[in-house]
């Protein structure tokens, strides 16, 4: 995994490390998991999830999962997506679920005794380049907010590990970050593309959260078919709701560390305090966006859904 990258990009570190992972406040957030790739804790993927739910619920609801379906979450972080995945696969259903950190999907599976899914889930932890799953196993796949911590080469492994797992005629959709979209006022409307275009110059996590709305091409490459892409466009307003500020304010105090270091505009400052009693986004006219893009394809082969009856007693639900 490309952690490497990341730490040199600055958007991991050790503060997400060791007695301060524990700390729920912005200051130690925990921008890293135990995978050393940033923003993979599960209180600011937690938090992401709060401020933009209805425009990701409403982006899974199109993602061609049908009921009783298996279907996989990949990279489910602490299990946000798998109350809704279970109401959409049903009681005839099931829901399987990975995630490279440990203590994620640990969290996941303490969470789901709460949550009383409808139908049997499981969650474990497990690479998505190498994915613990015979071939043919589910029928579609949920990747939301992961492939952004691939490089290209390992977005291609990714997939092919996915094409593997999935049934012929099944679903793979695969959701993530456009960062071209980012921007916040009251700011220099430049200051995000700005940024990202300064951070994207080189390969790495920059580079790959521009790299989101070419999905399409990355799916055809993978041989998948019936390749379909949206890109939507979450807005946030003044007064931002307390999930949306919770959020965005100390992500945007993260960006503005890095954008000292790579010596872009002072107006970064602006948004270094995430406390700062004239933070922008507390502004009147305060706003924030970002985009997201939702690729989904077919798994090459037969196209008829077999409903759970019609599966070999191998694969029948427990």
């Amino acid at each position: 995994m490309p952690g490497e990258d990341h730490r040199a990009w600055g958007f991991t570190g050790q503060e997400g490390r060791g007695e301060r992972r524990g700390r729920e406040d912005h200051r130690a957030w925990g921008f890293t998991s135990s995978t050393g790739l940033g923003f993979t804790h599960h209180t600011i993927v937690d938090a992401h999830f709060e401020a933009c739910r209805d425009a990701y619920l409403a982006l899974l609801g199109q993602a061609g999962i049908r009921p009783g379906a298996h279907v996989l979450d990949a990279g489910c972080g602490g299990g946000d997506f798998l109350p809704w995945l279970a109401d959409l696969v049903g009681p005839r259903g099931r829901v399987s679920a990975v995630d490279l950190a440990g203590e994620n999907a640990a969290l996941a599976r303490e969470r789901l005794d709460r949550w009383a899914p409808v139908c049997p889930v499981e969650v474990r932890r497990a690479d998505l380049l190498e994915l613990p799953f015979a071939d043919a196993t589910f029928d579609a796949v949920w990747c939301a907010n992961t492939v952004q911590y691939l490089s290209d080469g390992e977005l291609a492994l990714a997939l092919r590990e996915l094409r593997r797992v999935v049934r012929p005629g099944g679903t793979i959709a695969v959701k993530d970050l456009d960062a071209h979209l980012i921007t916040a006022r009251p700011a220099d409307p430049y200051l995000f593309a700005d940024f990202f275009r300064a951070a994207g110059r080189t390969p790495g996590y920059a580079s790959q959260l521009l790299r989101t709305r070419d999905l399409y091409r990355h799916l055809k490459a993978a041989g998948l078919t019936d390749v379909r892409q949206q890109t939507v466009l979450i807005e946030h307003f003044a007064p931002l709701s307390p999930q949306a500020r919770a959020f965005y304010a100390p992500t945007c105090a993260r960006l503005a560390e890095q954008a000292a270091a790579l010596g872009l505009s002072e107006e970064w400052r602006r948004f270094a305090d995430p406390d700062a009693a004239d933070h922008p986004l507390d502004a009147p006219a305060g706003y924030i966006s970002e985009g997201n893009v939702l690729a989904v394809a077919t798994v090459p082969g037969e196209r008829e859904f077999r409903e759970p009856a019609a599966r070999s007693a191998g694969e029948k639900h427990s």
